[in-house]
């Protein structure tokens, strides 16, 4: 069996470095983070990357 890579974004909260919170908000868009520091490193390094944030705005319009 061959050895695994260590994982870049812990699965559970008792994986967390001492002092780490599992739920943290992104400085730049604002969405809520699991994970501590390593969730919101994958978050910066997936979404927030040189070629500009990938999700498309969702614009929904509501007839009252």
């Amino acid at each position: 069996m061959r050895p695994q890579p260590p994982r870049l974004h812990p699965f559970a909260q008792a994986d967390l470095l001492a002092g780490d919170e599992w739920w943290r908000g992104c400085p730049d868009c604002h969405l809520p983070i699991q994970g501590g520091g390593a969730g919101l490193a994958a978050h910066r390094s997936t979404v927030h990357t040189s070629a500009g944030d990938p999700r498309r705005q969702i614009t929904s319009h509501l007839d009252f």
